[in-house]
Order: structure tokens, then C-alpha cells, then sequence
């Protein structure tokens, strides 16, 4: 966490220096700012939402359906929980990050993740709407094995890790 907020905190620098000199600073502020409070609402609600997920979950639960140690069913709920995860991201990251901390398995988490990024079945409507059934069904049949493959491989660099 702290690499990333170094990280973060060194392209805003840069970023602000670049706007300092070409006269938009203020600007950049007003429009950081109104983002800010457009999506404040939103990140309140994901945040509450992870704590209140991660202390409900009893320890039983987690390990019985969302440990690494469930095995295929553990990743098959994440591929579930994953596509059907409303607003993509926003929700979604805090969410895995309570899971993590209620002890849900790394490789059970990469495989909801990746769910959420590649079949999130609200948007289904909308790429058939743009692009046709033909195109948006090979896109989702293509992706529906890659978030088990990248569970998996998760799961197996941890525990190569840990040797």
C-alpha cells in the first residue's frame, strides 16, 4: 500500500508541476474537485459495504466457500460473484479487500476479480445493443475460462512463494 501511494504521490507531482507550467493548476484542482464529490457517494458505500461483508463472514463460511482450500467451488462462486458484481471496480476492489482480510484464499480472489473484469453481465446489454450478439457472445465465451486460469495461477505462484 505504501509503494503505491509513493507511487501515486509521484505522478501527481509530476502531473502538477506539468500543469503549474502550461497555466491549467487551478483548473486540474476544480475538476479533481468535482470528481471528488461525484464520486465520494459511491466509494462511501463500497467501503462500508467491504467492512460490513468482512464482518459478517463467519471464519467458517470463508473458509468453507472462499479459500483457496475449497477448491473448484471456491473459484466457481468467485466466477459468479465476479460477473454479477454491479459497478465493476468501484465495488468490487473494497469488497476483495475485506474478503482478503476475512481470510478468503488469494487464488479464490484473482479468479473474482478477473470475473469482474471480463464478464460483468450488466454491460452484456449494451454490447449486443453496439456491436451485435454475434461479436458480444464469442467475447464472453472466450473470457469465461480466463478468470479460472488466472486464479489458478495465482494460487500456484503463492504457494511456489512460500517454498
Amino acid at each position: 500500500m505504501k509503494v503505491a501511494l509513493i507511487l501515486l504521490g509521484a505522478t501527481l507531482l509530476v502531473l502538477g508541476a506539468l500543469a503549474a507550467m502550461q497555466g491549467v493548476f487551478v483548473d486540474g484542482l476544480q475538476r479533481s474537485g468535482r470528481t471528488f464529490l461525484a464520486m465520494m457517494p459511491i466509494l462511501v458505500v463500497a467501503f462500508l459495504l467491504a467492512g460490513m461483508a468482512e464482518a459478517l463472514l463467519p471464519a467458517g463460511f470463508v473458509e468453507r466457500w472462499l479459500s483457496d482450500a475449497a477448491g473448484p467451488r471456491g473459484h466457481l462462486v468467485a466466477w459468479f460473484a465476479g460477473a454479477l458484481t454491479p459497478g465493476g471496480g468501484l465495488l468490487g476492489m473494497p469488497l476483495a479487500a475485506g474478503l482478503l482480510k476475512a481470510g478468503a484464499g488469494v487464488g479464490v480472489l484473482v479468479t473474482y476479480l478477473t470475473s469482474m473484469a471480463l464478464l460483468p453481465l450488466l454491460r452484456v446489454p449494451m454490447e449486443i445493443g453496439i456491436y451485435g450478439g454475434r461479436l458480444a457472445a464469442l467475447r464472453i465465451v472466450a473470457s469465461c475460462l480466463l478468470p479460472f486460469a488466472a486464479g489458478y495461477t495465482a494460487q500456484a505462484l503463492v504457494r511456489l512463494g512460500r517454498t
